[in-house]
Order: structure tokens, then sequence, then C-alpha cells
């Protein structure tokens, strides 16, 4: 991929992509996009038409004029995971100190799936899917309107992550 000029690594979304699979799951689509509200959205639009059961939107979730992942996804949002953000922000305080408020992370559930939105850094991208991927199939479950006691299309069940 090009981004400004020069090959882009994209070092986030590399190791995200890498976690899900070691989560057992499975990454159907990786895009790198910029940060544009239009682009994001229909992103969005495709991921709530499709098979798969999670978005993962990695960047853009901090404080610069040129983030606009979460004023972008939260008005998809059903059902705001507003812990989500809360959590992950506590984890990273333990290591980074106060700059952790510094992300907007979020996630949120729209038609039975689950939309969650990172920071860029590949250690909160670390942190968060270590941390809380193991969620995702019982968040997925839930929205879905299983019942959280059926053990048949709980937690156990893999199920497909869309990495963007």
């Amino acid at each position: 991929m090009m981004h400004s000029g020069t090959e882009y690594n994209d070092e986030s979304g590399d190791l995200a992509a890498g976690l899900i699979v070691e989560a057992g799951h499975k990454v159907d689509t990786m895009t790198l996009l910029p940060d544009e509200k239009v682009m994001i959205r229909r992103v969005v639009q495709d991921f709530l038409k499709s098979g798969a059961h999670v978005l993962v939107l990695i960047g853009g979730t901090g404080v610069s004029p040129s983030d606009v992942t979460v004023e972008t996804v939260v008005p998809f949002f059903e059902k705001e995971l507003t812990g989500f953000g809360e959590l992950l922000r506590n984890l990273s305080y333990q290591t980074i100190g106060s700059a952790a408020l510094l992300t907007r992370a979020t996630a949120g559930t729209v038609k039975g799936k689950l939309i969650v939105c990172l920071p860029g850094s590949p250690s909160a991208v670390e942190t968060a899917l270590r941390s809380f991927i193991s969620e995702f199939p019982h968040v997925v479950s839930i929205a879905g309107g299983f019942d959280p006691s059926d053990t048949v299309g709980h937690a156990d069940s893999k199920k497909d992550l869309v990495d963007h």
C-alpha cells in the first residue's frame, strides 16, 4: 500500500490479524484506510451487510483533528459498550500513565454484530486484543439474541473477524 508517497507498513493491522488468528478466529479482510469519514462509513456499511461478526478498526481514536473514527462509527451503534474503552484506558494507564486518557477507544453492537475501535499503536492493539478477544464471541452471541446459558452458538463458537 502507498501512504504519502512511501510504502506504508501496517504494523498494528498485521499484529491484530496475527492475534485474531492466534485466538482461533478468521480474518476475512484487511484494508488500509485514510482518516476519512466517508470511507470509514462505507467500510462499516459493507461489514453490516457481510457475514462477518466482528469489525476491528484500528487508529483514529485520538484527539487530533484528523482522528475521526469514533465519531464516524458511534452513530451506527445500537448499544455502546462504554466499559470496553474504560477498561482499555485502565490497563493502558498501568503501563503508559496518564497518556492513556488520550484514547477514545470504544466498542458497540449493531444488528447482532460487534464493532471495536482501537488506538493505532501496536501496544494498545496488543493490550486490547489479548485482554478482550475472548469476550468477542460472547458479546456477539448476546447481541444476536442468543440465550447466554445456551452453549450452542455461545463463546465456544469461533466467529469471523474483519480487521480494517
